[in-house]
Order: C-alpha cells, then sequence, then structure tokens
C-alpha cells in the first residue's frame, strides 16, 4: 500500500495509506460528525474546495450506491478517514470508496489519527493542507510556505452552480430554484410535493426570475462565504416583498445579508447530522444535518426587517430568520437531511401552504 502524507499550514504532517486518486490535492481541511452518510457528504457541493475529515472511526462500510448522491460530481478535494472498509456489505453497494473516489480522481488517506486532527481544527480554526504521496522528494518546509502564501478560494459558487437552467416539471406550484451548489435532496423534497420547479444559475436576475411567474422561489445551500455572491445578493434583493420565498443554509445567508444583516466565519463550522436547534416561536428543539463554515451575525439583524426564528444550542449562532413583511423564511440548517435527521422536513410543507396562501389572496384581489 502506498503511503501518503498530509501536511497542515501550521507544519504538522500526518503520514496515512492512501487511497483513491495518486494525485496531490490542496485544499481547506474541514470536519464532519456524522455517523453515516458519507456518500451524501462526498456528493455535496457545499464541501467544494475541502479536504472532508470524518469523525468516525469506520467508513465505507456499506459502499457506494446509485440512489444516495447529491450531486452528479463531487466537489471536494480529499477525504480523510480513520479506517477505510475494504469489504463493504450492503445489498445497495455498487463501488467500494476506493473505487468511487479512484473514478472521480479524488485522493484520500486512511490510517491517520483523525481524533488529533480534529482537535487541531477545534483549536486553530479551519486550515489549509495538502495531499501528496510520500517520497524522499517531498519538502515539509516549501509545502508549508506554499499553504500559507494560497490566498482563499473566493469563486466557490461560481464552480458548482449550473451554466444554465433547467426543469424538473410537476403539476402542483411554480417554484424557481437558485442553485448556489443545490443538494439534489432540497429538489427532491419539491418534486415530492409536486413542485413544477425551475433551476437556475447563481447569477439570474431577477426579472428573468419574474418573468416565469413563479409561485415561489427556493434559495439553494452553497460553499463558501456569502459576501462572496454579490450577483446573487444583489437578485435577491430585488426579489423581495415580489413572491414568496424559503432559503437553506447559503441561501439564508445571501437573504440575510440582502436584508442588511452581516455575516461572520466560524471558528471551525458546523457539519454533521446531530445538531440541535430551537424554533423560538414554538420552544420545539430539532436535531438537525449541517454544513457550513459561516454564520449570520444576530447583532447585525438589529434595524433589518427581520427576526431570527431558530438559534444553535451548541453555540447560540443564528439558525433561521423570518420576514417582518413579506411571506419568506429562511434556516441554515438542512430541513432535507440527506444525510441527517428529518425532524425539520416539514418546513418545505410551510412554504408550499405560504405560496397557496399568497395565490389565495391574489384571487381576492382579482
Amino acid at each position: 500500500m502506498k503511503k501518503r502524507l498530509l501536511i497542515l499550514e501550521d507544519g504538522t504532517v500526518f503520514t496515512g495509506t492512501a487511497f483513491g486518486s495518486e494525485r496531490a490535492s490542496q485544499g481547506e481541511v474541514v470536519f464532519t460528525t456524522g455517523m453515516t452518510g458519507y456518500q451524501e457528504t462526498i456528493s455535496d457541493p457545499s464541501f467544494y474546495g475541502q479536504i472532508v475529515t470524518l469523525t468516525y472511526p469506520l467508513i465505507g462500510n456499506y459502499g457506494i450506491n446509485r440512489d444516495d448522491f447529491e450531486s452528479i460530481t463531487p466537489a471536494i478535494r480529499g477525504f480523510v478517514v480513520r479506517e477505510l472498509a475494504k469489504t463493504p456489505s450492503n445489498f445497495r453497494c455498487d463501488l467500494t470508496v476506493d473505487e468511487y473516489l479512484t473514478s472521480k480522481d479524488i485522493p484520500g488517506i486512511e490510517g491517520i489519527d483523525t481524533r488529533k486532527l480534529t482537535r487541531i481544527i477545534r483549536s486553530k480554526g479551519s486550515v489549509k493542507a495538502i495531499l501528496t504521496a510520500a517520497d524522499e522528494e517531498v519538502n515539509v518546509d516549501e509545502i508549508v510556505a506554499k499553504l500559507q502564501a494560497t490566498p482563499a478560494i473566493t469563486h466557490h459558487v461560481r464552480e458548482v452552480s449550473p451554466k444554465a437552467a433547467y426543469p424538473s416539471p410537476g403539476r402542483g406550484k411554480r417554484v424557481v430554484l437558485i442553485d448556489y451548489g443545490m443538494k439534489h435532496g432540497i429538489l427532491r423534497e419539491l418534486n415530492k410535493r409536486d413542485c413544477d420547479v425551475l433551476v437556475v444559475p447563481y447569477n439570474t436576475s431577477a426579472e428573468e426570475i419574474l418573468a416565469w411567474h413563479p409561485d415561489g422561489i427556493m434559495l439553494s445551500n452553497g460553499p463558501g462565504n456569502p459576501e462572496d455572491v454579490a450577483e446573487g445578493i444583489e437578485t435577491v434583493r430585488n426579489l423581495i416583498g415580489k413572491v414568496p420565498m424559503f432559503g437553506i443554509c447559503l441561501g439564508h445567508q445571501i437573504f440575510s445579508l440582502a436584508c442588511g444583516a452581516r455575516s461572520f466565519k466560524l471558528p471551525f463550522g458546523h457539519r454533521g447530522g446531530n445538531h440541535p436547534v430551537k424554533d423560538l416561536r414554538t420552544g420545539r428543539t430539532d436535531l438537525t444535518s449541517q454544513n457550513h463554515g459561516y454564520a449570520i451575525d444576530i447583532d447585525s439583524l438589529k434595524g433589518t426587517d427581520l427576526e431570527i426564528t431558530h438559534i444553535a444550542l451548541n453555540d447560540g449562532t443564528c439558525e433561521g430568520v423570518r420576514h417582518k413583511k413579506y411571506p419568506i423564511f429562511t434556516v441554515q440548517y438542512h430541513p432535507e437531511a440527506s444525510p441527517g435527521p428529518e425532524d425539520s422536513n416539514h418546513l418545505f410543507d410551510e412554504f408550499i401552504e405560504m405560496m397557496e396562501v399568497e395565490a389565495g389572496k391574489g384571487k381576492q384581489h382579482a
């Protein structure tokens, strides 16, 4: 088995065994705490540019199947596990994780102390790193200097958003879904409710969207810093008050910025399927699936037309807002789950009901 190095920008070096692609790869190292759902994690566009560490020690024991992808082309830069299952056992299994990552040209490393790596990220924040072959030509000092000099990526959404619009037909409510790096679980939940969906790129103008006469607009999840998505913020700002909206994760952040709020980077992000979130309106607590590195500053909501509706019980950060005047609500977490608990799946039904109420008002005025 070939050896591989994971070198962090602080000079820490992990030596493990290579799997997946043989190429070197550079990215931001993050960790996620899900015990299952590694296939959805690998294929989640919100992980664009990142080397993903799984804190659960054994990964790959049920393989890769045809049904659990969240995108067609995975956007991760690398995959880090304590132990990789070589002989998965599940009736749906089509490929091993090693075979799948090799086919997608994504490198992985196993056999390192993922607990130590996770503690480094928790104490220092997400760090840049490189996965490379462990050979005599490797100069760790040069690699560390290169990592420290590499600027942060600012074009995440541009890389994972579709280049052109496409339909996902239904006979129910007409929804425009702005794709900032959408997990297919969101589209699946809308289709399950028979929505007639048009998926559009992140830089589609408000005029183009409104020309389709939608009953509602969905703002998807996606990777990176919401402040980098200037076109998206401008589009959403011009849509406020025109049609009901529902935003998830990056969509929540972009909507909040369009209303005058501010975002900030979390030390090590929220990633996993067990994050408790409290609904301030009902007092109900849901366990949620999350994957984000930025959050909305609660203090910045003062003076805007937004009210906070949900908070994270782990650290008190903003997990949801609602517009005070218009039928728009957003959440920081993933109600479609995939992977994770489905406690908050009812939010899709609330979105449908909100569109029906607004459609009823239109008929009355007519």
